[in-house]
């Protein structure tokens, strides 16, 4: 599992901030289906914000159009909010 901020037209990797004000920042966490291979993105506590694809960069365009589209009906109210992912060691 993985994960990627759809901020633009580019992948973030958490790093750096943003400069332009009115662009939206979302997480998206992304993990591969074992059964097509394909990558599978969504965006934690957003209904409907979830998409698939064959690369990260054709997830990320396609996450883009449908938060853009969810975003057509105005601000979410997001259900959770993504804070990270932990390692669990069990013996």
């Amino acid at each position: 599992m993985g994960w990627f901020r759809i901020q633009g037209g580019a992948i973030d990797d958490g790093c750096a901030e943003v400069e332009d004000s009115h662009m939206k920042n979302f997480t998206a966490v992304v993990e591969r289906d074992a059964v097509t291979g394909l990558l599978v993105g969504h965006v934690p506590g957003f209904p409907g914000a979830h998409s698939q694809a064959e690369s990260l960069d054709e997830l990320n365009a396609n996450l883009r159009e449908v938060i853009a589209m969810l975003l057509e009906d105005g601000e979410p109210v997001l259900e959770s909010e993504f804070i990270g992912t932990q390692s669990v060691a069990v013996t």
